[in-house]
């Protein structure tokens, strides 16, 4: 079965492209997400800029298609991820990661991965050449500060130049710039970035599935 995976391995990334890279600005029209989990609550804000993805998250969120699944898989220092519908009550040690509704989105790339952004997952590889998205898993960044070598040699591998701003973030905040130009970011974190800290350091299985089931219910605010 086909998996909607990350692939963050700096040797595998497509060949750069001239990026402008660019950053969000705050809409108070924005629709607020809430993620509830026995760990805590997260609340996220869905970007205009990628009206695509914001459009399909509320209208799945609107169906209750996420509630009762899992983040079903989780990487500290990284991101943790979920929205398979496969993971409503899947056994424990099964694996997951290939499920969706069934549709794919188009890529509307442009926001960069800082720490707290929300992003989609996808098929990669040469099977999916236009970047399309999952038509339902996403992703949290949670990975923490980059030392300056680290974000020099990215932009030297991705053809990114940041702009001061942008590298001050990613230097003091964190984030995951490998991901930069491949993956579509349409929110960011506004509040519970502590429960995201918490899911990503579960314990977790040679699939980076938690040992214990982490599940969400979302609503629209």
């Amino acid at each position: 079965m086909k998996s909607f995976k990350l692939f963050p391995i700096l040797a595998l990334l497509i060949a750069a492209v001239s990026f402008s890279a660019c950053d969000q600005k705050s809409n108070a029209d924005e629709p607020i997400v809430v993620v509830e989990t026995d760990l805590g609550t997260i609340k996220f804000k869905l970007y205009d800029s990628t009206p695509k993805h914001k459009e399909n998250f509320l209208k799945l969120a609107k169906e209750g298609f996420y509630d009762g699944t899992l983040f079903h898989r989780v990487i500290p220092g990284f991101m943790i991820q979920g929205g398979d519908p496969d993971s409503k009550n899947a056994a424990p040690g099964q694996r997951l990661g290939s499920g969706g509704p069934g549709y794919q989105i188009d890529a509307e790339i442009g926001a960069l991965h800082y720490r707290g952004t929300v992003a989609a997952a996808r098929l990669g590889g040469p099977a999916n050449p236009e970047k399309k998205s999952s038509g339902s898993q996403f992703y949290i960044v949670q990975a923490g500060p980059l030392q300056e070598a680290q974000l020099q040699q990215i932009e030297q591998q991705k053809g990114i130049k940041y702009t001061p701003e942008q590298r001050q973030r990613y230097l003091t905040e964190g984030g995951a710039p490998f991901l930069d130009n491949d993956y579509t970011v349409f929110g960011e974190v506004i509040e519970g970035m502590d429960v995201v800290d918490k899911i990503a350091n579960l314990p977790r299985d040679q699939y980076d599935r938690p040992q214990r089931d982490v599940k969400m219910k979302v609503t629209i605010q």
